[in-house]
Parts: C-alpha cells; sequence; structure tokens
C-alpha cells in the first residue's frame, strides 16, 4: 500500500481546496470575473479528489485502529471482529488507491465544457449524407439520454435525405469530455435505398467533436472579422429568403469562415456564429496538445486525428465494431437508437489504462 506518498498528496490538495473556498468568497475575486470563474473550476475539479481523499483517510485510519486492537487486545470478540474489519480494508484499499491515481492525474482542461460538433457525409454519395442523417438522429438520441440541450447551428440537406454536413452545439454536464472519443470517420456497410440489387455497399460520414471555447478562453479582435448577412435558406417559414438573417464571419489572419442561419433573429445568427468562431480558433490551439499527447500514448483512444476510421456499422450482421479497442456489439438498432454510453464507457476504462501506465512511466 502506497498509503504514505498518496496521503501526503492528498494533504496537499485538501490544503489548496481549503484555500480556493475561502478565494471564492472574497469580495475582491468576486469582483474579478476571470479571476472568479477559473477558481471555481478549479474547486470542481478538486472536490472527488478530496472527497475520495477523505474516504481514503478514514479507512486508513480505521485500518490503524483494527491492527492496534489485534496487537493489543486480549478480548477475544474484540479481537475477531478487528480481524474481520482489518481484512475487509485490506480488500478495499488496493481498488481506492487505484481511484485515487486516476483522479490525481490531471484530466484534461477541456472535458467539463460543451461541445461542437460536426457531422459531414463522406465517401460514397447520397447514402453517406442518409448515413450522416442517421448518425445526427443517434447523438440526438443520446443528448436526450443524458438530459443535454442540443442546437443545431447550420446544416446542408442531401439530395434524398440525411445531411451533406451538420453543425450544432450540445450543452451539459461534461459534454467535450464524453462525446470526444466520437470524432472520426464512421463506416456503414448495409443496402443503401438507393441500390435496386440488393447489394450491401460501404459508406462513410466523419464526426469532429470540438470543445466549446468561452469568453475567457481566447480574445477575438473585433477589427479582425468580417461580417456578412445573407438570406436563409431551408425550412424556417416565411422569413426565409425575405430577410437578411443568415450570418457569415470570417476571420482574415486565419481565413476562418463561420456561418449560421438557424435563428429568425439575425443578432442571435451572430451571437452564434461568434461563438463557432471563437472555438474554432481556440481549436487551432488546441489540436497541438491533442498531437503532444497522442504522441506520447501511442494506444491512446481519444486523439487530434479525425482522419482515423474507428467504427463500422454492419446493418447486415446487425454488428457495430469500435476498432481502437477492438470492442464488438450485436446490437445496432438499438445503439442506433442512442444506446451508445457502452462503448464510451469501454473507451473512456481503455483510455484510463492508458493514462495511468503513462503517469507510471
Amino acid at each position: 500500500m502506497a498509503e504514505n506518498n498518496l496521503l501526503s498528496k492528498l494533504e496537499g490538495l485538501h490544503d489548496k481546496f481549503e484555500s480556493i473556498a475561502k478565494q471564492i468568497s472574497d469580495p475582491e475575486v468576486i469582483s474579478d470575473m476571470k479571476k472568479y470563474v477559473q477558481l471555481n473550476k478549479e474547486y470542481k475539479e478538486l472536490e472527488p479528489i478530496v472527497a475520495t481523499g477523505d474516504k481514503y483517510k478514514k479507512l486508513m485510519s480505521d485500518y490503524i485502529g483494527a491492527k492496534d486492537i489485534l496487537q493489543n487486545e486480549k478480548d477475544e470478540d474484540l479481537r475477531e471482529m478487528a480481524k474481520e474489519e482489518a481484512a475487509m480494508i485490506e480488500e478495499q484499499l488496493p481498488k481506492l488507491e487505484e481511484e485515487i491515481k486516476l483522479l490525481l492525474i490531471p484530466a484534461d482542461p477541456q472535458d467539463s465544457k460543451n461541445a461542437i460538433m460536426e457531422i459531414r457525409g463522406g465517401t460514397g454519395g447520397d447514402e453517406a449524407a442518409i448515413f450522416a442523417g442517421d448518425l445526427f438522429r443517434m447523438y440526438a438520441k443520446y443528448c436526450e439520454r443524458k438530459g443535454w440541450k442540443l442546437e443545431i447551428t447550420s446544416q446542408s440537406e442531401g439530395a434524398v435525405g440525411g445531411f451533406k454536413e451538420l453543425i450544432c452545439k450540445v450543452s451539459g454536464e461534461k459534454v467535450y469530455g464524453t462525446l470526444k472519443y466520437e470524432s472520426g470517420v464512421h463506416r456503414v456497410q448495409r443496402v443503401p435505398q438507393t441500390e435496386t440489387q440488393g447489394r450491401v455497399h460501404t459508406s462513410a460520414a466523419s464526426v469532429a467533436v470540438l470543445p466549446e471555447a468561452d469568453e475567457f478562453d481566447i480574445e477575438l479582435n473585433m477589427g479582425d472579422i468580417r461580417k456578412d448577412t445573407f438570406c436563409s435558406s431551408g425550412p424556417g417559414g416565411q422569413s426565409v429568403n425575405t430577410t437578411y438573417s443568415a450570418i457569415r464571419l470570417t476571420h482574415i489572419p486565419s481565413g476562418i469562415v463561420v456561418q449560421c442561419q438557424d435563428e429568425k433573429s439575425q443578432l442571435k445568427n451572430y451571437d452564434k456564429a461568434l461563438s463557432e468562431l471563437r472555438t474554432r480558433l481556440y481549436n487551432m490551439e488546441y489540436e497541438k496538445y491533442l498531437n503532444d499527447i497522442s504522441a506520447k500514448r501511442k494506444t491512446m483512444v481519444s486523439t487530434g486525428d479525425r482522419s482515423a476510421k474507428i467504427r463500422t456499422y454492419n446493418y447486415p450482421q446487425s454488428r457495430v465494431t469500435d476498432h481502437r479497442i477492438n470492442y464488438t456489439m450485436y446490437n445496432l438498432p438499438v445503439f442506433m437508437d442512442g444506446a451508445i454510453q457502452e462503448v464510451i464507457d469501454q473507451l473512456q476504462i481503455a483510455e484510463n489504462a492508458e493514462r495511468l501506465k503513462a503517469a507510471g512511466e
């Protein structure tokens, strides 16, 4: 048991937690919104570590007490109870130590953020667009199960259904830390609706999940942004093609272009587009971070490589295979109805094992 080393680390974190709690209630800190937001974030990140640490310290104290009874107590009934308690604690401690070691490894600082999700039809023409639509429905159902809010920012519909491209924002608790595993190429094998001979075709769609940047993450120079307005297209009633409510923003230094036409209000579209632009600029730096850690952890499952084939959906066999962890399920209809948590859990387990291995090297 590595209690001495762990206890000293936990004591240090507990002191830091108490210090942050005091700072948060300081009127001077409250008046500095940037610092207040940062300290609140640190406080929430430390909370589970401190709670688990308190549980660990109590177990250690109970264990020492039980051992003391075994060494010094003459009463056989008390000795037997202490022996049982010590055995139970000895079984619990290693699991708790592993949990603490994992909590002590710095998490991706973006995990708690909301996410911008892009779904694009890839190779396969009309069938790829239909599959992109199926993926969007799958994620929408999953978000519903999680109690997350999903808002479409922009969409380009396919000729026979689905989407050539769809961009949406997902808001909720630890959204990016959960959905980041979905970035990559998704491949489908099935008989397309457009196929008359009944042959199985292979098509693909790509998914990119970006952590949403907040206003404190990146400072935008509004002089670097060109704003264009244009008429909305697609569903939307009378305002479509009659009012200039759609917004296109171009960040001149980087060449990044974003647009939003989902809302009837130009102001709301502008706010959404600005948020997406901020996120895309922030992610240019975040990509460097991802590439750095993926170079260190060769088997890491959530990396910046969004061109990698990550999953195959085989309809004739009702099979879903995640290629990063060689994990296969045979419940495709249920999976496509939003029941994707099992695979995400397995991906998180695999990544946690990788993080522990990297920390031990």
